[in-house]
């Protein structure tokens, strides 16, 4: 661990405010416990049995799930400190850690903000006026136009000198957020509508620029600390290459890509962006390096707060950021230069999300109804995660971060790989499976990496499905919890209240329904024997019947003789409609519907409304959120492949479009809440009509 001891009379907090939430919130009253300072965790009606509210020394509720109410509401936050006696408060990352007026109403209300100056925040927290103010200072950057109030037709007017492919990015904000590539001159007009949407909703400012698209560019940013007595140093650099939609996935530091002469240059570049506005306290600046020019790097801009991925740098200097940021935020000096950073080993860290890759990464809600995380020699966990815990869908999906060490990098990424196995989040859907697959692949492996390298692979990607055997492992659990469900009528023991039709003599087969994929559904005979169940898929004929039993209590299934550990988690519905079960292993995990009568009548009148083969008419929310944009007016006619509307929901915009063409029933406007699956629109079909010869047109 790198020296910490101060070296001033200042005296730290007593109580620090986290206006934060999930791991963030979590990672830091960790630190001040460390310190010995009383934490407070401020939470919404959502968040009230979340970890770090059980976490903190105090807790106070700040309002209803909406952030604009409650994370993002700087009254909220003063008052809870004034009721709290907070004397500072830690904004993590994200929501107000980077809001200048936030800095600001602290200061007036003398609590100290565990950040920069107002200033630092002022020009760094504006991608244009920091990207011209640090071209001052020597640091290079980006080609590209960048002046306050720029019109859509002055963008337009602009892009030509900029060059194709370029980038439009939102002034404020961060972490990729708004940001959209652009290939070609005639995709631009139609692309800045949507940039300047999702930069006013994220960030209350629609402010764009643009710069020239780097091609395979590498992200590389480094993180620096500065107090408050003219003191900078830079911890090295992490590659943040692996990125999904702007959104970084997988982090590592060192980076394998630099040099040790690049390594001192482009930190100290970060150390003069730093001295540029007197900075204080942690931060990063995040610069662009073409893989093709290694030794050559652009700017990109300064975040002027603790970043996600922090725990590499931890990892690899020892340093415990957090606390360096209270100490310094008190007064204290730095008590290390830049002789004193030294990088140990290798750290790769992975985020995980409640998302779903296989459906276009839409964010997944849920209940965690088993939770299991890794441990072990290298690993460290960061989470918010807690068995029983809902995900809303009223923030960001990430649910954790899991970072490895090793002695060097190939060590690191097969920790990562063990611990990424070892985890097990039943409940909701995560991306665990598709981060194994991408720290496995031959070109991470090697290093090879830039920021266009996820999209590129996705396709080629083989995610795992669920197997026949598996299948008949869940109706074989399935048929075991459906015989422990009395009917409420019938004292519980009696044969009368099992639900397997139970008979004298050989016990009666129950033929089961299973939806394991949208359209797919199967049909499955289970037969109890005192062995287990026979399962076989299908109503017979060439079907295997395979020999199925469960273990819950050591996590075992055995098909056939052959055994196979796994999780396997029941969940009954909360709509009358059907039970969800669970299968988990080895990282992955699927979930298989377990259909009633309402439901498989549901499905065949669905089938009988349409011809087969057509598309469904129905238009559905493939996630709950909010409706952002509604693009077409009730009664107007929509061509196939049209977008109806946009839906967000976990800091993410998708939109919906027209299955088929025809004349569209929608009945929704911007502000409206829609669950997963609700019905958002209709298409009445056109029909196709035939020419004069009789035959379609």
């Amino acid at each position: 661990m790198l020296p910490i001891e101060p070296t001033t009379d200042a005296a730290l907090f007593d109580t620090v405010l986290v206006a934060n939430r999930g791991e963030i919130a979590c990672r830091v009253i960790r630190s001040l416990r460390a310190l010995g300072i009383r934490s407070v965790a401020v939470y919404s009606d959502a968040d009230a049995g979340a970890l770090h509210v059980r976490e903190a020394d105090v807790a106070v509720r700040i309002g209803p799930a909406s952030p604009a109410l409650s994370y993002l509401s700087i009254d909220a936050i003063l008052d809870a400190c004034r009721r709290t006696g907070a004397q500072a408060v830690h904004p993590g990352y994200g929501f107000l850690s980077e809001n200048q007026a936030f800095a600001q109403a602290l200061s007036d209300a003398d609590i100290a903000f565990i950040g920069p100056s107002v200033h630092a925040l002022n020009v760094m927290g504006d991608k244009i006026r920091s990207k011209n103010h640090v071209m001052d200072y020597g640091v290079p950057v980006v080609p590209g136009i960048a002046r306050p109030g720029l019109t859509d037709q002055q963008l337009l007017n602009a892009a030509a000198d900029v060059g194709y492919p370029l980038l439009i990015k939102p002034s404020a904000g961060g972490g990729g957020k708004g940001m959209h590539a652009v290939e070609r001159e005639e995709d631009l007009a139609g692309t800045l509508p949507t940039a300047r949407r999702v930069a006013a909703s994220a960030f209350g400012d629609d402010t764009l620029f643009l710069e020239r698209l780097i091609l395979t560019p590498r992200h590389i940013e480094v993180q620096i600390l500065a107090d408050n007595h003219g003191n900078v140093i830079h911890l090295g650099e992490r590659e943040c290459s692996l990125q999904r939609r702007h959104q970084k996935v997988i982090e590592e530091a060192p980076s394998p890509l630099l040099d040790q002469a690049t390594r001192a240059r482009i930190g100290e570049a970060a150390c003069n962006a730093a001295r540029s506005v007197d900075y204080s306290g942690a931060g990063t600046v995040e610069f662009l390096v073409s893989a093709d020019a290694p030794d050559e790097f652009f700017f990109m801009e300064m975040n002027t707060r603790l970043q996600v991925e922090h725990p590499v740098t931890e990892m690899v200097t020892g340093a415990d950021l957090v606390q360096w940021q209270v100490r310094i935020a008190a007064g204290e000096k730095l008590t290390l230069s830049q002789d004193d950073v030294v990088l140990t080993g290798h750290a790769v860290e992975a985020r995980v999300y409640a998302e779903d890759p296989e459906a276009e990464f839409l964010p997944s809600t849920g209940v965690v109804s088993q939770l299991a995380e890794p441990d072990g020699e290298g690993i460290r966990v960061d989470s918010s995660l807690l068995g029983g815990l809902e995900i809303s869908a009223s923030y960001d999906p990430m649910l954790s971060k899991i970072i490895a060490w090793g002695r060097n990098r190939t060590e690191a990424l097969n920790r990562l790989d063990r611990a990424l196995a070892d985890t097990v989040v039943v409940g909701v859907k995560t991306n665990i499976e598709y981060l194994r697959l991408l720290i496995n692949d031959d070109d991470v492996r090697a290093g090879r990496l830039d920021t266009t390298m996820i999209e590129r692979k996705l396709p080629g990607l083989a995610f795992r499905h669920i197997s026949d055997e598996e299948i008949a492992v869940l109706a074989a659990v399935e048929a075991g919890s459906s015989t422990s469900e009395p009917a409420s009528f019938h004292p519980v023991g009696s044969p009368w209240a099992r639900r397997d039709g139970w008979r004298m003599g050989t016990p009666r087969p129950r033929t089961l329904h299973l939806a394991v994929a949208p359209g797919d559904v199967r049909e499955v005979l289970v037969q109890p024997t005192s062995a287990g169940y026979d399962v076989r898929l299908g109503d017979g004929g060439d079907d295997p019947v395979r020999s199925v039993s469960y273990d819950r209590a050591r996590g075992t299934a055995t098909v056939d003789g052959i055994q196979r550990r796994t999780v396997i988690e029941r969940s009954a519905s909360t709509d009358h409609h059907g039970s969800t079960l669970w299968y988990s292993d080895a990282g992955w995990s699927t979930s298989v519907r377990i259909l009633n009568r309402t439901e498989r009548l549901e499905t065949q009148l669905s089938q009988l409304a349409r011809a087969e083969g057509t598309a469904d008419p129905e238009i559905r929310s493939t996630m709950p959120g909010t409706v952002t944009s509604v693009s077409v007016a009730d009664g107007e006619t929509v061509e196939t492949g049209q977008t109806l509307l946009s839906v967000e929901a976990m800091k993410m915009e998708h939109q919906l479009t027209a299955s088929v063409a025809g004349t569209v029933s929608i009945h929704l406007q911007p502000g409206d809440l829609v669950k997963a699956n609700q019905i958002v629109a209709r298409i009445h079909a056109t029909e196709i009509q035939p020419d004069a010869a009789g035959t379609p047109e």
